[in-house]
């Protein structure tokens, strides 16, 4: 069974940070890509950073410079390192495994809400 359990989201103040952590089971991680996405109300669900197994990241314009995406191997975990938090960061944010070879083997998290505000 996959499972991907995220956890770190929380209330912040404008200018903050948060780590975000994503725990994935049942699945051979280093065969996926890994990607944290978000999805404020009332809007699309958007990519927020993805990193390869490789370790190569990649972010969207809006959080370039603020967010680090990471993964640790040895704890099949991948982090989502935010800082300079401003409101429009507010949202759910979802972990997302996708299999590097296979697009259907994708899966997601429960979400773990966000809330910038001061």
């Amino acid at each position: 069974q996959v499972q991907l359990v995220e956890s770190g989201g929380g209330f912040v103040q404008p200018g903050g940070s948060l780590r975000l952590s994503c725990v994935v089971s049942g699945v051979i991680f280093s065969d996926y890509t890994m990607g944290w996405y978000r999805q404020a109300p009332e809007k699309q669900r958007e990519l927020v950073a993805i990193i390869t197994s490789a370790g190569r990241p990649n972010y969207a314009a809006s959080v370039k410079g603020r967010f680090t995406i990471s993964r640790d191997s040895a704890m099949n975990t991948v982090y989502l390192q935010m800082s300079s938090l401003i409101p429009e960061d507010t949202a759910v944010y979802y972990c997302n495994a996708n299999h590097q070879v296979s697009s259907r083997y994708n899966y997601w998290g429960q979400g773990t809400p966000v809330t910038v505000s001061s």
